[in-house]
């Protein structure tokens, strides 16, 4: 939109000008019309182009804008000046954080996305005597940090995660939300070990992490954060029992899960929303009815209970044998919440595998998924992995595509060859895909992704395979019908790879070969 729409725009009345502008980037809007003319410039002057602002060119969301230099310098020297005191929330990102901070006044803010940090870029925001703490540690209430992964080893990432947030509850005295995983990482992963940091908040509210161990759960509720009401969590590593004395609470070998977890969530009176995601391995299953009793009956102002649980359990510990239709029986006393729940055996394994979780689906990540998958809807989803003992068919690989829209990246674990490996079936398409991971399967599987009849693969793939089964599936790099979607990858990663043939090339002509 140029300045000479302005006068066609002035022409039309105020409630069909306002529908227009709301269905066009606010970036755009602003660009375009502040300082347009009087009656224009009142417009984008309205809270619902000003109060929250996404500077940058992917937005948190997943949309993308062409945010330009040209445009930013308007937006530093004009714009942002013009409007500082109605702006309440930026979303900003590298590397025009600073110029964007600097750039005026802003008495309003109140909210603070950094996104797409370099662990260095984190660091230098954080330290001490940065512009960043020097202008916001009293203003900011809401913060949400996005930090890249960490080339280094993960020792160090979680020694820089632990730092920054240490200095957030340290510097930012009036934080009432923290969103420490927008994005569901696992590099976001906060670890405290045994010398946590000495740290308390009177006025967080709300919190969203994601942390290595039940430990450090407990150094979490532990009371330090009294007026926490909104607790969002995902423990990432499941194995560990507790023996240590954190604030002068001493823990034994116990069941982690009922002898922590649940004391713990039970002292947090004031939670009035959690969700909680972690994998269990135990003797017995955790179900509907063990929720319900040590969960929900226990927080009285709890009104919203989102929960992602997987239980793992070997044969040799099972006595009975639930049927999914038993198991979903125990959510009966959900009543304002829909559950989904699936069991599943797996013979050559001897474990039993069972997942539930709170519909709809929050997590950008779907681990494990098996052919008793239930349909349904997962706009949030952006990597899955499947697994099963049983072959995956090609009607299978299309309900996956349905469910899961905005599908990036795939991990397929099943050594079954499919039963109907030949026959024609309607082409399949994942808009999204770009990571493919097809080591741990049958070479059947390779043919259904890169065989142009089945699937349609996006132009720019980055394929993880085994040369042997890739060779199998390509007749040694000369099958006409696999030949378009090689065509298609742009980075082909060789498990168990002899010397690369001379035509492995000419098949795969836009791939970087490792």
């Amino acid at each position: 939109m140029e300045y000479s729409s302005c006068i066609k725009l002035n022409d039309l009345p105020n409630e069909i000008l306002m529908i227009i502008l709301k269905n066009l980037h606010t970036i755009d809007v602003l660009y375009s019309l502040v300082g347009a003319d009087k009656r224009l410039n009142a417009f984008v002057n309205d809270s619902i182009f000003t109060k929250y602002l996404t500077l940058m060119s992917s937005s948190p969301t997943g949309l993308s804008y062409s945010f330009t230099d040209k445009i930013l310098d308007r937006f530093c020297e004009e714009i942002l000046p013009e409007i500082h005191h109605k702006i309440e929330w930026l979303n900003v990102a590298p590397p025009s954080i600073e110029r964007i901070l600097v750039s005026t006044n802003y008495s309003n803010l109140r909210g603070l996305d950094l996104y797409d940090l370099s662990s260095d870029t984190a660091m230098d925001l954080f330290t001490d005597g940065s512009f960043f703490i020097r202008i916001f540690k009293n203003q900011i209430l809401s913060l949400v940090i996005d930090i890249k992964k960490h080339k280094g080893p993960i020792s160090a990432s979680e020694d820089i995660n632990k730092f920054i947030y240490t200095q957030i509850f340290t510097m930012f005295s009036n934080l009432e939300y923290l969103d420490f995983d927008p994005s569901f990482n696992n590099y976001h992963v906060l670890s405290f070990g045994v010398s946590p940091p000495n740290i308390f908040s009177s006025t967080l509210s709300k919190l969203n992490v994601m942390i290595h161990t039940y430990r450090d759960c407990l150094y979490l509720l532990d009371g330090r954060f009294n007026q926490l009401h909104t607790f969002y969590v995902t423990i990432t590593d499941f194995s560990c029992q507790l023996s240590t004395a954190i604030n002068n609470e001493h823990t034994t070998y116990l069941s982690v899960y009922n002898q922590f977890l649940v004391p713990l969530l039970h002292r947090m009176s004031n939670l009035e929303e959690l969700s909680l995601f972690f994998l269990n391995h135990n003797r017995a299953f955790i179900d509907g009815d063990n929720l319900a009793k040590n969960t929900i009956r226990h927080m009285t102002r709890l009104n919203k209970f989102a929960f992602d649980i997987r239980t793992i359990i070997s044969f040799v510990k099972l006595v009975n044998l639930p049927s999914n239709k038993e198991f979903q029986n125990t959510f009966r006393h959900f009543e304002k919440i829909q559950i989904i729940s699936c069991v599943d055996y797996f013979q050559k394994a001897s474990e039993c595998h069972c997942h539930m979780y709170s519909y709809p689906y929050t997590l950008k990540y779907y681990k494990d998924i098996t052919n008793n998958f239930t349909r349904g809807l997962f706009e949030s989803v952006r990597e899955i992995s499947l697994f099963d003992e049983r072959p995956f068919e090609h009607e299978f690989f299309l309900q996956i595509a349905r469910s899961f829209p905005f599908l990036e990246k795939l991990i397929l674990h099943n050594r079954e060859p499919q039963m109907y490996y030949g026959q024609q079936w309607p082409t399949i398409e994942y808009p999204h895909l770009t990571q493919l991971d097809l080591v741990r399967t049958h070479h059947s599987y390779v043919e259904q992704f890169l065989n142009n009849t089945k699937m349609s693969l996006l132009n720019n793939v980055y394929l993880y395979v085994n040369y042997h089964g890739l060779q199998i599936v390509t007749a040694n790099f000369t099958r006409e019908v696999t030949r378009l979607n090689c065509s298609k990858v742009y980075s082909l990663l060789l498990h168990e790879k002899p010397e690369f043939p001379l035509h492995l090339h000419e098949y795969f002509p836009r791939a970087n070969i490792f």
